[in-house]
């Protein structure tokens, strides 16, 4: 079973990109818009992404690292497991650039040479701990997965695109039905007390916002292209949006299909993973990293996390602390 990861990276300082923004957005000073400085900024941990990545996941195929033409001075290109892929290589011309995550997000499936079985990181999902495939994808080759409601009452812009998303969803499959044919699936007791809306709102006939984990997600490329066959007006549409808008879609879209179509098994991902909002929980984060607790952490930062550079010191120091070695994507 071959499994690729896929993981998303910009440089913030990079001229050249701050440039392109600049032009694109119509303004210099990225943090007085909804683009700020945490959206893209980089603390130099990306390493220890790639450290994390060769000591708890070695079975993996391949990277695949992906930019806008982009990469880090330490990075030992070299490496056979290491694929660089700039946005130009998968997304139409016409699109681009593109400083929207979404858009950068529905095209996965077009990156050349990806193995039908991948795992999306964004930079700042971190392994801390020994990770086999079998967390990511079942014997049998379909993701693990948790399938449960959660109320989307928010009036976000996140939220806003996962009500999108749901649309389809509840457009292309009937609720009832799925819940039925999957009933051992929705309903496992491996999600605990995370199952309880969904039963609560069984009988309701229409799909709410799936409950969102905030991690790295195994996909199926073969999910992507069945919402691409249904609905690929509708992304194209959406694809011109340079920045996050109100009416796009998200990668959660295909991640929501794939569990509709009964392409997952029950996992409970919670179990395993968590993700630190710096602003509220930068010492929780460090104790995580340090004592291992978890295979997977998502870093999650705010222009608002006080003591800035005491907080990313302290990580640093967690990180080296159980990835002290050079990986071989580094030169």
């Amino acid at each position: 079973m071959d499994i690729d990861f896929v993981v998303t990276w910009v440089d913030m300082n990079d001229p050249e990109w701050k440039q392109s923004f600049a032009k694109a957005k119509g303004l210099i000073d990225n943090s007085k818009n909804q683009y700020s400085e945490a959206r893209f900024r980089d603390y130099g941990f990306l390493k220890y992404w790639f450290r994390g990545v060769e000591k708890f996941a070695p079975w993996v195929r391949n990277v695949y690292f992906v930019t806008c033409g982009q990469k880090p001075e330490w990075l030992d290109t070299s490496n056979p497991k290491l694929k660089l892929i700039s946005h130009k290589d998968y997304i139409p011309e016409r699109f681009l650039p593109t400083f929207n995550s979404s858009i950068i997000e529905l095209y996965l499936h077009r990156i050349p040479g990806i193995s039908d079985r991948f795992v999306y990181f964004n930079d700042d999902f971190y392994l801390t701990s020994p990770t086999p495939p079998t967390r990511f994808f079942a014997e049998n080759g379909l993701p693990q997965d948790i399938a449960a409601f959660r109320f989307n009452s928010g009036m976000s812009l996140w939220s806003k695109l996962l009500e999108n998303n749901i649309r389809i969803i509840n457009e292309r499959f009937d609720k009832k039905e799925i819940l039925r044919r999957d009933r051992d699936k929705w309903f496992s007791p491996e999600y605990g007390s995370k199952s309880r809306l969904t039963r609560l709102l069984s009988a309701y006939g229409k799909f709410i916002t799936l409950v969102v984990p905030h991690n790295a997600q195994p996909y199926l490329k073969s999910s992507f292209e069945e919402v691409w066959d249904y609905a690929g007006d509708k992304l194209l549409e959406v694809s011109a949006h340079q920045f996050r808008h109100e009416s796009d879609y998200t990668q959660e879209l295909f991640r929501a299909w794939q569990i509709c179509r009964s392409w997952f098994e029950p996992y409970n991902t919670y179990k395993d993973t968590k993700m630190f909002p710096l602003m509220v929980k930068p010492w929780q984060a460090v104790k995580a990293i340090r004592e291992q607790k978890y295979k997977l952490v998502c870093i999650n930062d705010s222009v608002h996390i006080r003591n800035y550079e005491k907080v990313m010191t302290e990580l640093r120091d967690a990180f080296e602390s159980i990835l002290p070695e050079k990986s071989s994507f580094e030169l």
